[in-house]
C-alpha cells in the first residue's frame, strides 16, 4: 500500500501564505529596488516590512487630510 505523500516545509509555508496573505506585484525602475532595500535595511526592516509601513503611513496621512477637509 503506498504511503501518503507528506508536504515539504516549502509547501507548508506556501499554503500558510496563501491562506493568510494577499500578493501585490510592484514594479519599479531598474536599480530602484536595491535603493529601497538598502533604505529599509538602514531602518532595520525587510523590504516587505518597509513597503507595508510606507503604505500604512501614507494611508493614515491621507485619512487625516481628508478629515481636515470635511
Amino acid at each position: 500500500m503506498p504511503r501518503p505523500k507528506t508536504k515539504t516545509n516549502a509547501q507548508i509555508k506556501n499554503d500558510y501564505a496563501k491562506r493568510n496573505y494577499d500578493d501585490i506585484r510592484l514594479q519599479v525602475k531598474k536599480g530602484k529596488k536595491e535603493i529601497i532595500r538598502a533604505h529599509a535595511e538602514e531602518q532595520g526592516e525587510s523590504l516587505n516590512g518597509f513597503i507595508n509601513r510606507a503604505i500604512d503611513t501614507q494611508m493614515a496621512l491621507d485619512t487625516v487630510h481628508q478629515d481636515k477637509e470635511s
